[in-house]
């Protein structure tokens, strides 16, 4: 089937760090949402030249209305996750106004979503890799984590795993992170959001 502007591929980047040391960091939500995310869709991350992790398939029921989907993981770590990015949007040939991002944000509350377009980084130095290359106006779906405890490091907080407590509840909210960005995809962000952005 030809591809027209309109129902050209979409690219979903789960941001995180590769390794599995960082497996279960909450840093790491992304990569748990884009893997969920390949498991749907029926397909097997590779290794790409972008230095991503790349898995190809496609949404909803077979015919016109389904989409392609690009799902990338970026292993260059988070600092540097906008060349990775940038390289499969390239080879994709995928326009910035079909790329969606997610990713933790401490400013929300654990499992909270929230979905925008645009807008700026928040200290989030993945977010300051992928604005830095790519601009700002790519879509966003933002996986709450909370604040650290106390005095506790931004840095050592983010990179620790998710607390036991946590971890009951994660499968859900990993789970719903992907619904909505099936339903960014297919709906468009109004929608999205009105369903999602609790």
């Amino acid at each position: 089937m030809s591809e027209t502007a309109e129902n050209g591929p979409w690219l979903v980047a789960g941001l995180g760090n590769p390794g599995p040391g960082y497996a279960g960091n909450r840093h790491n939500v992304g990569f748990m949402v884009a893997d969920l995310l390949a498991h749907r869709i029926g397909a097997r991350f590779a290794v790409h030249r972008s230095r991503a992790m790349v898995a190809e398939g496609r949404l909803g029921p077979p015919g016109p209305d389904s989409r392609r989907i690009v799902l990338a993981k970026p292993m260059s770590y988070m600092n540097l996750s906008g060349g990775p990015v940038n390289a499969v949007c390239g080879y994709q040939k995928i326009p910035l106004e079909r790329v969606v991002v997610v990713h933790d944000e401490l400013d929300i509350d654990y499992g909270v979503l929230r979905l925008k377009r645009g807008g700026g980084d928040n200290g989030h130095n993945g977010l300051k890799s992928l604005t830095s290359t790519l601009g700002r106006e790519y879509y966003r779906v933002r996986f709450g984590v909370g604040r650290p405890p106390g005095r506790m490091e931004v840095s050592d907080y983010v990179l620790k795993d998710f607390s036991s407590t946590e971890r009951k509840e994660l499968d859900y909210f990993v789970d719903r992170a992907a619904d909505a960005v099936e339903a960014l995809i297919t709906d468009g962000l109004d929608r999205a959001q009105s369903a999602f952005n609790s």
